[in-house]
């Protein structure tokens, strides 16, 4: 994995601090140049690396067929740890030093609610980032494409499944920062619209987490399932917790949980885990972008492990991939929007993604599915 990182970070040379114009940085003759300020390192590193993985993944492909109207991608990921201020620091530094074309599936809704104002400002594109958050759909903004499925589409589905299978007695821990009040707030909102009570809200502090304390409320509240609003190391710290304890909800997640850390994390206990999931199944061969995936990761890696994360990653960089060449020769901010809102869906089997010039929402495609006795979700 280091070596597999260590590949897509690479210096690039430094420009003046100066304010950028539209469509003018980033591109050359032979290249384009995106940046992404991702959480690299701590709890949720290993899985975020995945998505980086995945895209370098794609973005190798398209540059050894030709790249882009003869511009091959130059893909530059910066670790900011989940820390807000860095994720800021981050960004201006792609910006104003080394003038990216645009930022791409950086991680977070707080981190993305901190820079989305400097991107606008500086009219510079920032294309699927990872949050799921309300508010980067409500709020119409022409420089914010998103990609993947709302917070609230995987609330709404997951309170949905609960109450057809008659669960109707739930819990929810969340860590407490803006990622985990967003999915918080969403299975509030979800469950307030089908009138089903949840007397039992449980947070966790990202920063000193207490998870016996937090798995000890949940056992006195005896819930039917607990949803958990989190994600990497604090997900299955918790669930370690709540196992050591005589509880046994059914415990819900949302898509930006990843498999590969449950598995590594949890092993057998994965088992029964149900994930809201945002992109179709590795397991359903008869997709054409799932089997270019698994083509591509072989034909790198004979032993390589098909991952969900890296597959997330693998089609948003598919379609930003779309959006450049539609973009066309003459790519630049204006032609890239454009070319989106203009040209048609984008499809991959049940995955649809959308754009118009009032809509950036992009997918809303959601399915729930269950982690099986082989550690594989079942859809």
């Amino acid at each position: 994995m280091h070596h597999t990182l260590t590949t897509l970070l690479f210096a690039i040379g430094l420009g003046c601090s100066t304010p950028l114009l539209a469509g003018d940085s980033g591109v050359t003759d032979t290249e384009i140049l995106i940046g992404s300020s991702a959480v690299l390192s701590g709890p949720l590193g290993p899985q975020t690396t995945e998505y980086t993985v995945g895209s370098g993944l794609y973005f190798n492909a398209v540059n050894a067929a030709g790249g882009v109207h003869g511009r091959r991608i130059v893909y530059k990921p910066l670790d900011d740890g989940f820390d807000v201020k860095r994720t800021v620091d981050n960004t201006r530094k792609l910006l104003l030093e080394d003038k990216v074309f645009l930022l791409y599936n950086s991680t977070g809704t707080a981190n993305t609610a901190a820079v989305l104002p400097l991107l606008t400002e500086n009219k510079t594109i920032t294309f699927g980032p990872v949050t799921g958050a309300a508010t980067f759909r409500d709020n119409f903004n022409r420089y914010l494409f998103n990609v993947r499925a709302s917070y609230a589409a995987e609330a709404q589905r997951i309170v949905q499944q609960q109450l057809q299978l008659g669960i109707t007695q739930v819990a929810v821990v969340y860590q407490d920062d803006g990622f985990g009040n967003a999915l918080m707030g969403e299975i509030k909102r979800a469950a307030d619209a089908r009138q089903l009570v949840i007397p039992t809200f449980v947070k966790i502090d990202p920063k000193q987490p207490d998870f016996d304390a937090a798995a000890a409320a949940i056992l006195k509240a005896q819930p039917q399932a607990v949803v958990l609003g989190t994600a990497g190391l604090t997900f299955t710290a918790f669930v370690k917790a709540l196992n050591a304890t005589t509880a046994r909800p059914v415990v819900y997640g949302f898509s930006v949980v990843s498999t590969d850390v449950l598995n590594h994390e949890l092993g057998a206990a994965a088992r029964g885990i149900v994930l809201a999931q945002i992109m179709p199944s590795l397991r359903n061969g008869s997709v054409a972008v799932v089997q270019e995936y698994l083509r591509l990761l072989k034909a790198k890696d004979p032993q390589a492990q098909a991952s969900s994360s890296q597959f997330e990653g693998f089609i948003h960089a598919k379609l930003l991939v779309e959006g450049l060449r539609r973009g066309g020769k003459n790519l630049s901010t204006e032609s890239f929007i454009k070319g989106l809102e203009t040209g048609g869906d984008i499809s991959f089997g049940k995955f649809v993604s959308h754009y118009s010039p009032a809509n950036h929402i992009g997918s809303s495609y959601v399915e729930l599915a269950i982690l099986d006795s082989a550690g594989q979700l079942r859809y």
